[in-house]
């Protein structure tokens, strides 16, 4: 994986299919690929995106560490809040691309201008711009 400034947090992700879930994270919400690491065989056992120098760790689903996907879930727990510099530009691409997208770009009263969406296996994304 790349280096990167020491960050005090690293948001970590699961995924059923890791390598689907880093493509989608790069190809449609445009964040930057920091790597997939595979096992001998093949199987890729961790990814990296990143937002700039702020890096999202991609981990797998594992029964002994009790770690599971939101793909099926009902509800969700939280999700990741992510600043970008167009937020409208990045919401017309990420809705084009059909992702499944819970609201539109929308001025908030704590001085945000934020849309969200859900990645493909049900992970929230909030997308949003500081207002001027």
């Amino acid at each position: 994986m790349s280096a990167t400034p020491d960050p005090a947090v690293i948001p970590i992700l699961v995924y059923e299919d890791i390598e689907a879930g880093h493509d989608f994270l790069v190809s449609v919400f445009g964040l930057t690929s920091g790597g997939l690491h595979r096992l001998d065989d093949g199987t890729v056992v961790h990814g990296e995106v990143r937002n700039g120098d702020f890096p999202i760790w991609l981990h797998q689903v594992t029964a002994e560490s009790a770690m599971d996907s939101p793909r099926e879930a009902a509800a969700s727990h939280g999700g990741l809040s992510v600043r970008i510099p167009d937020v409208d530009a990045h919401y017309a691409r990420v809705k084009a691309a059909g992702a499944h997208v819970e609201s539109e770009p929308t001025d908030r009263p704590y001085g945000l201008r934020e849309y969200g969406v859900r990645d493909l296996e049900n992970h929230r994304w909030w997308f949003s711009t500081p207002l001027a």
